[in-house]
């Protein structure tokens, strides 16, 4: 696997369950910023089996300008990806994407700080 270039992945979230044939999946749920100010909602599935951690371009299910609709829409991916593990028999705690866990690395960001 090549290198992740996820420098702009803000906070993720991963949920373990089964594919349609019994075998164990891997689902990370991800926020990030791209270039021109936008915030992006990205999902793979079995990410970790592919030659490059680059996300595909039908990994996102949003990308706009305002940060409390990418945290909406990560939220509800997250819960839906939730409720199909939790009906499968995997039922880990994750906790929900927050605002103030976005506000710190765009600030460091913004700013330069790391």
């Amino acid at each position: 696997m090549k290198a992740a270039t996820d420098r702009g992945r803000f906070a993720e979230r991963v949920l373990h369950g089964v594919d349609s044939n019994g075998d164990p999946e891997t689902v990370v749920i991800w926020i990030e910023r791209k270039e021109g100010g936008v915030w992006a909602v990205g999902r793979a599935v079995n990410a970790d089996r592919r030659p490059s951690r680059a996300p595909r371009p039908e990994d996102y299910v949003f990308e706009g300008y305002e940060l409390g609709d990418a945290l909406q829409e990560a939220n509800e991916t997250l819960e839906d990806d939730f409720t199909v593990s939790e009906r499968d028999g995997h039922a880990e705690r994750v906790r929900p994407f927050t605002r103030d866990e976005l506000l710190k690395p765009l600030e460091a960001w913004f700013f330069g700080r790391s």
